[in-house]
């Protein structure tokens, strides 16, 4: 009985304790960003009067942008328009190669009457030398296709033509979709979102989190977001570009915005980048 009545004592406590550490109401919103002059590999450029925006160049000549961003109730939707305004010198660039590729397509139509001619010259040769060849009927099964399918898993792969190969695997919490015809790759895994196409990839990961003083609350009232892209031909010379963001759901956030000349891979591991994610965290409250 004894023991009973202090196991009974130690849940209560625990549950005061947690109940206590549990905010009653929202964190106060913050007013302006907390920007020092230094920040590991990160040097502070400039600060807005308002103290909603502050600047940082890397020792490598890479620029970061901290702001306070309102998000109206909608954090993903803040998120996605700053991803939009990311995104939109690259899409004008990539606009700029689709229009040159189309020209160079009608220039090769123009010249086709010709490039025709000698095509069918060639075919015409061709069915001469018919009579001389000998017919050879080959029939190899050589499928590699798998199919599994199972309470929570799920795996398709199909040989295409042409060795352009697919794959679709559904696991809990896991889900990729790869197709070498279109060269792309689609891959979720928890949070995270990663798609791949050519030689340019796009990673997105969005998780709830408890705010700082939260640890024993139920709701997660937080969150931490991070956007990456990075591929070939991007304008100014840029090979990397995203943000980091945290801060509480109903705002604002604290976002940093980065634009780099280093490859993601790089610039995603190295010591500048966790600087970068401390910056966020230091203002985000998280």
């Amino acid at each position: 009985m004894k023991s009973l009545i202090l196991a009974s004592a130690s849940v209560l406590a625990v549950g005061a304790f947690a109940a206590a550490c549990t905010p009653s109401k929202p964190p106060v919103a913050r007013a302006s960003l907390d920007c020092p002059d230094v920040q590991g590999e990160l040097t502070r450029t400039a600060r807005a009067p308002d103290g909603k925006t502050c600047t940082y160049r890397t020792r490598d000549g890479s620029d970061v942008t901290l702001q306070l961003v309102s998000t109206g109730g909608d954090p993903k939707g803040a998120l996605r328009a700053i991803e939009t305004s990311l995104m939109a010198p690259i899409e004008a660039t990539e606009a700029a190669d689709q229009a040159k590729t189309t020209a160079e397509k009608a220039k090769a139509q123009a010249e086709a009457p010709v490039a025709g001619a000698a095509a069918k010259a060639a075919a015409e040769a061709a069915d001469d030398t018919k009579s001389a060849r000998a017919d050879v009927d080959v029939d190899v099964d050589a499928s590699e296709d798998v199919s599994v399918n199972l309470p929570g898993v799920k795996v398709e792969a199909r040989d295409g033509p042409g060795g352009k190969d697919t794959a679709h695997v559904k696991l809990p919490f896991i889900e990729v979709h790869a197709d070498d015809a279109t060269d792309e790759a689609d891959v979720r895994i928890g949070g995270m979102h990663i798609k791949a196409k050519d030689d340019a990839a796009e990673i997105r990961m969005y998780r709830d989190v408890r705010l700082k003083g939260e640890a024993f609350s139920r709701q997660k009232r937080g969150l931490r977001a991070t956007f990456i892209y990075t591929g070939k031909d991007m304008p100014n010379g840029a090979r990397f570009v995203g943000y980091e963001a945290a801060g509480p759901k109903m705002g604002p956030l604290a976002v940093a915005t980065v634009r780099s000349n280093i490859d993601a891979p790089d610039r995603h591991n190295d010591d500048t980048y966790d600087d970068i994610k401390r910056l966020v965290r230091r203002n985000g409250g998280v």
